[in-house]
């Protein structure tokens, strides 16, 4: 009898090792988001979009990655491109020369919109380091929360802001985003994915963007304030007239 016992406590010992949830990783959760999101199709296709009236392309030349913002005033068209050796303003097709703190401010203009525009796709460049914080639930969904950290070599100006992604327990999608920054006095901003669309196989969404009533606000515990309606609409964040190409 002891050995039918013991037999039977180990059997369920062994059951409950075997229905254990899978750990999973940050860049486990990354790498399927991408792909639910568009994947390769980022590397392999031109993409075009308008936001807040002007038109931001993204495209490759010579096989590295080449971003554009175009202004309309007018009869006045200013295209700044953004490609690895720096910015080149170009006004009417004619370049002009630029203060390297101007071309440094309308670079990482050009890149910050751009980079939200293409997300999750971003998440996997070389400075980006991700750490999983485990799961956390928003609006009744359980979700996978992850912090992003950049390395100061390729990370930008900002490289020293934090964010975190909320990557759907399911679908591994990025549902929410949250950063914070410290330049203009500083503060924090979370975002809600809505409006998703998927565009010849990528994924597009629009944001409704939030501030903290507290600049002091503890980044990773945003998600909480969002859920208990500690946040204020600011913006929304919209675009329009996308084309992949």
């Amino acid at each position: 009898m002891p050995r039918i016992i013991f037999a039977l406590c180990l059997f369920a010992v062994l059951s409950c090792k075997n229905t254990t949830k899978p750990e999973i990783s940050a860049q486990d959760i990354v790498d399927k988001s991408i792909e639910v999101s568009g994947g390769q199709l980022h590397k392999d296709h031109d993409s075009s979009f308008l936001f807040r009236n002007r038109k931001y392309i993204a495209t490759r030349e010579n096989g590295k990655k080449v971003l554009k913002r175009i202004t309309y005033l007018d009869s006045v068209v200013i295209t700044d491109v953004r490609a690895h050796d720096g910015l080149a303003r170009y006004i009417n097709d004619s370049l002009v020369s630029l203060s390297d703190s101007l071309a440094n401010r309308y670079a990482n203009a050009v890149n910050s919109v751009h980079y939200f525009a293409r997300l999750p796709f971003g998440l996997n460049d070389k400075a980006v380091n991700k750490t999983y914080l485990g799961e956390e639930i928003i609006k009744g969904e359980n979700y996978y929360k992850i912090k992003v950290t950049f390395d100061q070599q390729g990370g930008g100006d900002d490289f020293d802001d934090t964010y975190v992604y909320w990557f759907h327990a399911i679908t591994f999608k990025p549902d929410y985003l949250a950063y914070d920054f410290h330049v203009n006095g500083g503060g924090q901003r979370f975002r809600v994915a809505y409006n998703e669309r998927y565009i010849d196989g990528i994924r597009f969404v629009d944001y409704e963007n939030y501030k903290s009533k507290d600049k002091e606000t503890d980044i990773l515990s945003i998600g909480t304030l969002y859920e208990q309606g500690g946040l204020e609409l600011l913006s929304k964040i919209e675009l329009s007239e996308i084309t992949v190409e």
